[in-house]
């Protein structure tokens, strides 16, 4: 393990708006404040390869890092770079933090103070107090976002396990020169930083490390150094956890455009009011306003860094999902594996962790398998640049996350060699990326190789042995056959997909070839990500009788707004029972890992947080998507969806509009702290959105009840598409939906008209 600090760390890791839905006017916060005390860079590294000493570090910028600094240097100058003019590559590190914290927590204290001040809960501090703490709370005014809770979404990304990690891009060069031994001049730099958005950095070292090899001196690095730290985001908006998940999710370019807007209209703000209080307005102050524009692409933030004259041109992701380190392409992982199992099968060695589908299991999917189950993962580049071994690494970390689960990448190892052999086997469920081939005849130190250059993989036969749980002796007990278990070939022969991973693998195939892109292509993992955590959580629930999985199912099934159930869908109890089954070895396998543990943790944290409680919005969408229901059960359901939305937002309703009238109501349960209002309508529209990604259907299911044959569905089902169409992102989902829905809504509108009449 890679030790910093002396802590062990491993070396991976615009349109107006409806009054009932427009989104309250509170000053806007920003991702990187630009008076935030963290640096996008903390360290420039500097290594070179001596013929007499080794792998030498050069120069550390702003100071030492600390650490081995023999280490760093050798994963700076990864095997066989002198054969390549040049070559990246990528590892992680732990860094104590404690200061970093101490700030947050303390601006979090004086955030509470402050609100207990306001509630009258406490009494006015004495006058020295109040003064000295009025500019403290002032800043924390300045970054204050829309929703107060920013801070406990932000840190729920982050990891029990320790502090974030500090993520390092390195650049490799070599530089023929007959003048030296060995003919080259082998050097490389890295950059060292929290954001995972790392790649963004790319031109920038490509620029320094030319510039170090004619000036190698300190000063070369303290000019990148300062260049990076002044690259301004501070008009990028920082979005709440369902902002972020309704943005990747969509292809919309102007999704949230809105935010962008409004960060620009506070910057102009303040840039008046500084040029208030000065004499006369700078010229270039002006020509810097004029420039403000939103960006073209709202997934992307477009930014420069202006380095030694030149204005290098940077990109940075708006919303990021876990897991997701750097730039990679899961495309090219399930292709690279994808292709020689389709032209040329090959059978593997049975695991009921891995092979859920027999021998002839989909490689992917027996990647994805032993990432969910913990297992130690090798892949190796042979005679391939240490770049490549790493994008794949972080392509299946971000596979087995799909921006839902965490615990992969700080336990991840882009790139690393024999050198390091020890502290690698000392983790537990590794994810390492080599290029020695010595590790593929080793296989007592993996449990699946990923090989690369050929696209095969290998299940170990040193790999440990599936235990009995009480999971599979439930449904053997039932007389339900378990996939994974006896002769697995027999399933394979019957035909029988009971996993459904074929039929997935087929479809996400299909998309690739049809050129549906990256971003479809893990929206598509996500959902399956999320398939698994909702049949995991009905897999617990059958065998254990309640799940860790599923938090506030005992408020989902009261039945607040008239509907009642959570969880996962079937269209019957055998498809239900067979489902379970064959995913016995795969969820006992999970539910011993780091990402299991991570998940419950997650889950409670986001239930505080849920707009909506009472009603399990997946539960009663699968039901109108996968099961055939009376018009009393659809009409329920139609209901509920509305009556969430509007009664989130009765506090805001103009005076006209009629509440919906639904026989049983009864009174709404929300958390005391979220007060129904004009933010609570537009969150809980979020979380409905979230629930029907375009990727998905998207309204389509909803719409139905356009159809519906009562009118007073009908018409809450208009007054629930009233509110999406109005709502900065689900305006985008109402403009995917299909015409002859659109004809039906107007249709009802008009009715509606002439039934008041």
């Amino acid at each position: 393990m890679h030790r910093i600090d002396g802590a062990s760390s491993t070396s991976s890791r615009g349109s107006s708006l409806s009054p009932r839905v427009r989104r309250p006017k509170a000053k806007l916060r920003s991702q990187y404040p630009a008076d935030s005390i963290e640096n996008h860079v903390e360290y420039i590294l500097v290594a070179s390869f001596d013929i007499d000493r080794g792998s030498v570090m050069e120069h550390q910028y702003p100071g030492p890092i600390s650490g081995d600094e023999t280490m760093l240097a050798e994963l700076m100058l990864p095997d066989q770079a002198h054969v390549r003019s040049q070559d990246w590559t990528i590892f992680f590190l732990h860094k104590d933090t404690s200061a970093e914290e101490e700030e947050r927590e303390a601006r979090r204290e004086r955030r509470r103070k402050r609100r207990r001040r306001k509630e009258g809960l406490e009494e006015e501090e004495d006058d020295e107090d109040t003064t000295a703490g009025a500019e403290e709370d002032q800043e924390d005014d300045d970054y204050e976002s829309d929703d107060e809770s920013t801070d406990e979404e932000s840190d729920e990304g982050g990891d029990p396990d320790g502090p974030p990690l500090v993520y390092v891009l390195n650049l490799v060069n070599t530089k023929q020169d007959n003048t030296v031994k060995r003919g080259a001049i082998v050097k490389a730099m890295a950059i060292c930083t929290r954001h995972s958005f790392l790649h963004i950095y790319k031109p920038l070292l490509l620029l320094a490390l030319e510039e170090y090899f004619r000036a190698p001196v300190l000063d070369t690095l303290a000019s990148l150094y300062d260049s990076l730290n002044a690259m301004d985001l501070s008009l990028l908006p920082k979005l709440s956890m369902l902002e972020n998940f309704v943005l990747q999710a969509s292809d919309a370019k102007d999704m949230f455009i809105e935010k962008f807007e409004t960060m620009i209209r506070q910057r102009k703000a303040i840039d008046a009011d500084r040029d208030a209080d000065t004499s006369a307005a700078s010229s270039t102050s002006d020509l810097k306003r004029k420039n403000l524009a939103p960006p073209r692409d709202t997934h992307e933030f477009e930014s420069k860094v202006d380095y030694n004259g030149i204005p290098v041109p940077i990109k940075v992701p708006t919303a990021l999902s876990a897991e997701t380190v750097g730039d990679f392409s899961l495309v090219k992982l399930i292709q690279t594996f994808s292709t020689p199992h389709t032209t040329q099968p090959q059978p593997f060695a049975l695991h009921p962790h891995l092979t859920t589908s027999g021998a002839f299991t989909h490689p992917i999917i027996v990647l994805v398998n032993a990432l969910l189950t913990q297992k130690r993962i090798i892949f190796l580049g042979h005679n391939r640049p240490s770049g490549e071994v790493a994008e794949a690494v972080l392509a299946a970390c971000a596979l087995a996350s799909g921006g839902v689960l965490r615990g992969f990448v700080r336990h991840a190892f882009p790139y690393t060699d024999l050198t390091k052999i020890d502290d690698l086997l000392k983790v537990p469920g590794f994810i390492a990326g080599v290029t020695n081939p010595v590790f593929a005849h080793t296989p007592e130190w993996w449990d699946l190789l990923c090989d690369l250059p050929t696209g095969r993989m290998k299940i170990s036969h040193r790999i440990e042995a599936a235990p009995i749980t009480e999971g599979l002796l439930f449904f053997q007990q039932q007389g339900i056959p378990v996939a994974g278990t006896g002769n697995s070939q027999s399933v394979d022969k019957s035909g029988i997909d009971a996993t459904g991973d074929n039929h997935y693998m087929e479809s996400l195939l299909q998309s690739i070839a049809n050129r549906h892109g990256e971003t479809a292509i893990r929206a598509k993992w996500r959902s399956w990500i999320l398939k698994f955590t909702r049949i995991a959580a009905a897999f617990e629930e059958t065998v254990y009788g309640a799940s860790a999985l599923y938090i506030g199912s005992h408020e989902t099934d009261v039945g607040v707004y008239g509907v009642s159930g959570h969880g996962f869908v079937w269209p019957d109890e055998a498809s239900r029972l067979r489902e379970l089954a064959a995913n016995v070895h795969r969820v006992e396998g999970w539910r011993s890992t780091r990402s299991y543990f991570t998940f419950v943790q997650d889950l409670a944290g986001r239930w505080d947080k849920r707009p909506v409680r009472g009603i399990d919005l997946y539960h009663q969408h699968d039901r109108l998507r996968c099961l055939r229901l009376t018009h009393d059960q659809s009409a329920a359901i139609y209901l509920a969806f509305a009556r969430a939305v509007e009664e989130a937002g009765a506090e805001s309703a103009s005076e006209d509009d009629q509440p919906l009238t639904m026989s049983g109501s009864q009174s709404l349960t929300l958390d005391p702290s979220r007060k129904p209002g004009e933010q609570l309508q537009y969150d809980t529209i979020l979380q409905l959105l979230g629930v029907i990604p375009q990727s998905n259907s998207g309204l389509f299911y909803l719409s139905l009840g356009l159809f519906h044959p009562r009118q007073d569905v009908r018409i809450a089902v208009v007054r629930l598409l009233e509110r999406i169409m109005e709502h900065p992102a689900g305006r985008h989902f109402w403009a995917t939906l299909g015409r002859f829905a659109k004809l039906a809504f107007f249709r009802v509108k008009r009715e509606e008209v002439g039934h008041v009449k």
